[in-house]
């Protein structure tokens, strides 16, 4: 489906949800609902607390739904809330790592010695960058958002987020190159 497609369906989708259609708002969260989990799964690193994250965020959607005007696509409004969402529960939780949950990994942690201490070492790189190179960086590579709409969910310009993003490539940089010795 086209982007421009998708975003008419949720414009239609928000209108009908906002003059009172509570099957139009649940249209919309079937069609966000596992990324959304995903996103914050990547930042809380813990299933229920993902399903609680995502779930809160549909909520104050829902709840805040009469002040979207459409300047940005719900799908831009909604991820503000998301992460907005992510990162306060982070801040309340006081951890530092945001590298992709991997449930293989976690789950049989049969990973090698080397594997375990190179993803130990990234994961505190990520930990030492700011929450906005940190955020754009993980909306980029992670989730595979464009510039565009990161900029939108960190309401911000373009070239911040892109700055935000470049700082933060050579942070991981010089923070890893001694260790994996490739970067």
């Amino acid at each position: 489906m086209k982007e421009s497609s998708k975003d008419d369906g949720d414009f239609q989708l928000v209108r009908l949800a906002q003059a009172g259609d509570r099957g139009a708002f649940g249209g919309l969260v079937e069609r966000y609902k596992k990324s959304a989990y995903r996103l914050a799964l990547n930042f809380a690193h813990d299933h229920e607390e993902a399903k609680d994250l995502s779930q809160e965020a549909f909520l104050r959607a829902f709840k805040e739904l009469g002040s979207f005007n459409g300047r940005a696509s719900f799908y831009t409004w909604f991820y503000r809330i998301l992460v907005n969402l992510c990162l306060d529960y982070r801040k309340r939780r006081g951890r530092i790592s945001l590298e992709p949950f991997d449930e293989k990994t976690h789950m049989t942690g049969s990973e090698s010695f080397q594997g375990a201490m190179a993803k130990r070492h990234i994961k505190t790189a990520l930990g030492a960058l700011s929450p906005k190179q940190r955020t754009a960086f993980i909306l980029l590579h992670h989730h595979e958002l464009s510039v565009r709409d990161i900029a939108k969910i960190m309401r911000t310009a373009e070239g911040t987020v892109k700055a935000h993003i470049h700082r933060a490539v050579l942070a991981l940089r010089e923070s890893l190159s001694g260790v994996l010795g490739v970067l």
